[in-house]
């Protein structure tokens, strides 16, 4: 029997066959029913929210089956797997979807996570698969009266999946009106009022299969010809990255609860109806009134072909991915899913910024490969290590080497300096990453990232005066000294304690120089690359720490996650702030 993860690998390609027939329909009609970035941003979180219950679907389900054993009213198996049981089950299943999706609606909390569902601006069949994440975590209390009636958890799982898949086809604007269907099952008429913003239908037609729910409640409003609907969600998304797509209503919560005065308010704030403040917060940080006018524009930053190329084929090889994932999720250890898990959302997040144009495309490379080489490194594929490692300072490298805006380097006293120290610091941190996956040449290994860093406070003090900030020079300084301290006391063999000190005190010098050079320019840019050197001093404690004074869990992971972080930070940096590759590169989000 196939798991409810491999179901959804099953039908994925019937639901790409059926995107395909709305595409061509409604090019056929003249009509655009796709944006590239915004389908693409849609299924990106469909792929997150699966990939994500993997790890939640063992609470939610876990407590279901825990309410059934323990506080279920009547236990008749035979009659819930008889043919009435399953239709019953069915039925009680969408009672409680009802009520779910209403009071995702009128419960701040809950809407933080439904949210994500009504964030596209588009409506068509990829507005279906886009999930929540964080939705499972709440949404078991409402089907707890189903383990009250002793509903059987495997009875209970495939309900839920017939009724989420028959939600699917009701997300197209390329079905009219269906007569008597209409009036009492969900339809795409009644579900595009669902997702509409205009203030006659905001907020109605809550039905999964059945729309009567809506009738018999006083929820339901039908579709008029006289307010065509409008999508998106009050106060709008405009970012195709999914992870903040699934965190900026809870960071409004957490906004408004932290600013409260009163004790209630900041309680009130999670409970009410989305969009309520309280009076003082609302005072202090007021927001625009909601204008449907403004939100007929859409989201839509252009993208070059090459870009729209790039993306389509970034998009092919996450679903490939994410489908190999979810096939092999529910039998494989949860360690291992949790790496392949952070590959993946590696790659999701750099196809959303590389959209979006806030990295360019070298950098999601380099992101990815740096992702698959520290999970190749922790579950021992040695040979994909070995390829991915080096790939992504190659990457990185031919970033710097190749987007080079020879003009702005030129103008600037110092920029072709900076820039070839910083292709230096690249080199022979590709020479070190190549010697430690080598046995014997952990020396070597040390001496060439010894000559990155040098190269990296070379670059570093091109455009800023020497170790500039003396609170921070003191600070890493003693922290150092510190952590070089405790490596002699924990073990550190005596040949090794001179090279070792030599490496601690120029990285030290390499990070006190980044933080005096961000102290002095005070851009992002230099941040940046501030905070990549501190990754570095992280990733080379945690190595020193587990390799001689004791062995550390998931010491690998740590190290190169770390150590990659610090070389993505600091490209970034660098790149924005000597004027190289795209011009968005120098935007990183708050």
């Amino acid at each position: 029997m196939y798991s409810p993860s491999q179901v959804i690998v099953l039908v994925t390609p019937v639901f790409f066959a059926l995107m395909a027939l709305e595409w061509a329909v409604a090019r056929r009609r003249g009509l655009r029913a796709y944006q590239q970035s915004d389908a693409i941003s849609s299924l990106n979180l469909g792929m997150l929210s699966q990939t994500s219950a993997v790890f939640v679907k063992l609470l939610t389900l876990g407590i279901y089956t825990m309410a059934v054993g323990q506080v279920a009213l009547v236990h008749n198996d035979a009659f819930w797997f008889s043919l009435p049981g399953w239709l019953l089950a069915l039925l009680f299943y969408d009672f409680c979807y009802y009520w779910l999706h209403r009071m995702g609606h009128q419960v701040a909390v809950l809407w933080a996570a439904h949210a994500v569902h009504h964030q596209s601006q588009d409506y068509n069949l990829s507005t279906a698969l886009r999930q929540t994440s964080s939705g499972p975590l709440l949404a078991w209390i409402f089907y707890l009266p189903m383990a009250l009636a002793g509903v059987p958890p495997l009875v209970f799982a495939v309900v839920g999946l017939i009724d989420l898949l028959y939600q699917f086809w009701v997300h197209t604007e390329q079905v009219g009106r269906l007569g008597w269907f209409d009036r009492w099952f969900c339809a795409p008429s009644n579900h595009r009022v669902h997702h509409a913003i205009n203030d006659r239908y905001v907020d109605k037609n809550y039905g999964g299969i059945l729309i009567v729910w809506d009738r018999l409640f006083g929820t339901f409003q039908p579709e008029e010809d006289s307010e065509p609907c409008v999508y998106g969600t009050r106060g709008l998304l405009n970012s195709w990255d999914p992870l903040w797509a699934n965190a900026t209503i809870y960071r409004q919560l957490l906004h408004d609860s932290w600013h409260a005065q009163r004790l209630g308010d900041k309680l009130r704030v999670w409970l009410k109806p989305p969009g309520w403040r309280p009076a003082d917060v609302a005072q202090r940080f007021p927001k625009p009134a909601f204008d449907l006018e403004a939100h007929r524009q859409r989201f839509d930053p252009p993208l070059s072909r090459a870009m729209a190329g790039f993306a389509w084929l970034q998009f092919a090889a996450l679903v490939a991915g994410v489908a190999a994932f979810l096939w092999q999720a529910d039998q494989a250890p949860q360690a291992q899913n949790l790496l392949w898990f952070g590959v993946l959302l590696t790659g999701q997040w750099a196809l959303g910024a590389a959209m979006q144009g806030r990295i360019s495309p070298w950098m999601a490379l380099l992101l990815q490969s740096a992702a698959l080489a520290t999970a190749t490194a922790a579950l021992g594929l040695r040979e994909w290590h070995w390829l991915f490692k080096p790939l992504a300072l190659a990457i990185a490298l031919v970033y710097v080497a190749s987007y080079a805006d020879r003009t702005l380097i030129s103008q600037s006293k110092h920029g072709k300096k900076q820039k070839a120290w910083f292709l230096g610091a690249l080199f022979f941190s590709l020479l070190g990453d190549i010697s430690l996956m080598l046995d014997g040449l952990f020396i070597p290994g040390l001496v060439f990232f010894l000559l990155a860093h040098l190269c990296y406070v070379a670059c570093f003090r091109c455009d800023a005066p020497w170790l500039a900030h003396r609170g921070a020079l003191i600070g890493i300084g003693l922290l150092a000294c510190m952590v070089y301290t405790l490596l002699c006391l924990g073990g550190l063999p005596a040949a090794l304690r001179l090279p070792v000190l030599a490496y601690v005190a120029v990285i030290a010098v390499m990070a006190a120089q980044a933080w005096g050079r961000f102290s002095v320019q005070r851009s992002q840019p230099a941040w940046l690359v501030a905070l990549g050197s501190s990754f570095f001093m992280a990733s080379d404690t945690l190595l020193a720490f587990d390799r001689f004074v004791q062995p550390l869990p998931w010491a690998i992971v740590g190290v190169l996650s770390t150590y990659f972080v610090a070389q993505a930070l600091i490209v970034q940096g660098c790149v924005a702030g000597l004027g190289l590759g795209l011009k968005q590169a120098s935007h990183i989000p708050d």
